[in-house]
């Protein structure tokens, strides 16, 4: 299960903004996943509290934002979600297409608190 490597680093990089932003915690976390990522949003949703325990992290809410998979036609330029399984383009069906979204795994926000009483 990469989840659990995927719940650590992610756990690390909140770490680094609640220090670099000289908060007490994170509250909440919006992450954005690929549909294409191969992460399991579900697996990651239940690994991140335990890894997470006595961090800066402790307690925040993980929201997973999904990221549908959309081609970019390099003969007619159309941008447009990906057709199932196939990557072709949707208005002209060129197979000349470049994959433009649905492999994200990216920090999009992290809502901070910061102790009043250590300012």
């Amino acid at each position: 299960m990469h989840e659990l490597s995927i719940a650590v680093a992610l756990a690390e990089q909140i770490e680094t903004v609640v220090s670099k932003e000289h908060a007490t915690r994170a509250r909440r976390v919006v992450i954005a996943v690929g549909s294409l990522s191969g992460v399991e949003a579900e697996a990651l949703q239940g690994v991140f509290p335990l890894v997470t325990e006595g961090t800066a992290s402790e307690g925040a809410e993980l929201v997973i934002e999904s990221v549908a998979a959309r081609v970019r036609c390099r003969a007619c330029g159309q941008d447009s979600p990906m057709d199932g399984c196939f990557m072709k383009c949707v208005q002209c069906g060129s197979l000349d297409v470049e994959l433009s979204a649905g492999r994200e795994l990216h920090i999009t926000s992290v809502e901070l608190f910061f102790d009043e009483r250590k300012t």
